[in-house]
């Protein structure tokens, strides 16, 4: 069985905070149920249209194969059955930057991921993103609730 490294279910409570910058895109702001987090994610809305107040769950993985076996960066074009079929949309992409971030006397951590220029800053409490690695390569899976 896939052990996911992240799942939350987010709300998107604002969309192109810094003006829209691109026709096919835009960069979603969400906050969490469970853990508390603040993401910002350019997701391509021409395929996968989003709002505000929509809500998602968003996992992240190391791995599309349901027995947990390590991808070989390759597109695995057999039609077997993978994670992805329990979503609606999934990047790949590179965890390239970590940094602390302190406010109030709370430490908080900021993940940022790039999936082919599509960026993700993900932010929140460390215990909750500790099994992230830097250049590690990631999934991202989104499927809308309710």
């Amino acid at each position: 069985m896939v052990e996911l490294l992240f799942e939350d279910i987010f709300t998107i409570v604002g969309m192109d905070p810094d003006g829209k910058k691109f026709d096919k895109v835009s960069r979603i702001e969400a906050r969490s149920e469970q853990f508390d987090m603040y993401m910002l994610l350019d997701v391509n809305t021409d395929i996968y249209p989003l709002q505000v107040d929509d809500k998602f769950t968003m996992a992240l993985s190391s791995t599309l194969s349901l027995d947990g076996t390590p991808d070989d960066a390759t597109f695995d074009q057999s039609g077997r059955k993978s994670l992805a079929d329990k979503y609606e949309y999934v990047m790949y992409g590179k965890l390239y930057k970590f940094s602390d971030k302190e406010s109030g006397g709370n430490v908080k951590i900021e993940v940022y991921v790039s999936f082919g220029g599509l960026l993700m800053l993900l932010q929140g409490d460390p215990s909750n993103l500790g099994n992230l690695m830097m250049d590690q390569r990631l999934y991202l899976l989104m499927r809308k609730v309710g």
